[in-house]
């Protein structure tokens, strides 16, 4: 009897228990609820994360696809230059070229910055970018195409009849009307309108030199 009750208390001992177990355990999952909810207050929570609806921020947005070859060949430059672009560009640096030259004195039989007749001077400015032109204005006359006015363009060699019949007089065009030369009559390299009362009745021809 004494071992019945013994084992009767200590299982009424026992029962007390339960209910302490039980409240530890639902204050254990009240605190780790509260817990995560904090950390979602606080931001500790790794971004971004899965959330209906949500904005991905841009930097974390999957980059744009590569250009395919057809749109990476478009935007790629053409490999060689026509050869119509290749003339006007280097019209364009001749030009450039006997403009830097003006103010440069007169003198007869002159070829260099020092002094220039007419054909001394388009010789020289032409060879500064590796054409040989020949030295006298008739033999000047003969080399390149023929150009008509309405298409002249800088870089093409402008004939007159001035001193003598036939080329006598030679000039570089500019844009427009205009071009650059080495007259005797004004002692120094200028620009002036091929429309003027005194160049326009003495023109005489215009040549393109091909210069590459």
């Amino acid at each position: 009897m004494a071992i019945l009750m013994e084992h009767h208390h200590n299982a009424f001992a026992l029962r007390p228990l339960r209910p302490r177990r039980t409240r530890l355990t639902c204050l254990g999952l009240a605190s780790l609820i509260l817990s995560a909810f904090g950390c979602a207050s606080t931001g500790s929570t790794p971004r971004p994360f899965p959330m209906p609806g949500a904005r991905v921020p841009a930097t974390h947005r999957a980059p744009a696809s590569a250009p395919t070859a057809p749109e990476e060949a478009a935007a790629a430059p053409p490999a060689t230059m026509s050869p119509a672009r290749r003339t006007a560009d280097a019209g364009y640096a001749l030009a450039g070229t006997a403009l830097d030259l003006r103010g440069a004195p007169y003198r007869s039989g002159g070829g260099t910055p020092t002094g220039f007749d007419c054909s001394g001077f388009t010789q020289y400015v032409f060879a500064q970018h590796g054409v040989a032109l020949p030295r006298e204005v008739r033999e000047q006359f003969k080399v390149g195409n023929v150009v008509q006015t309405d298409q002249m363009a800088p870089g093409d060699l402008i004939f007159f009849t001035t001193t003598a019949p036939g080329a006598s007089h030679v000039a570089i065009a500019l844009d427009g009307d205009e071009f650059v030369h080495a007259p005797s009559s004004t002692g120094v390299v200028r620009v002036e309108h091929l429309s003027s009362r005194y160049w326009s009745p003495r023109l005489l021809g215009i040549r393109r030199v091909m210069t590459h």
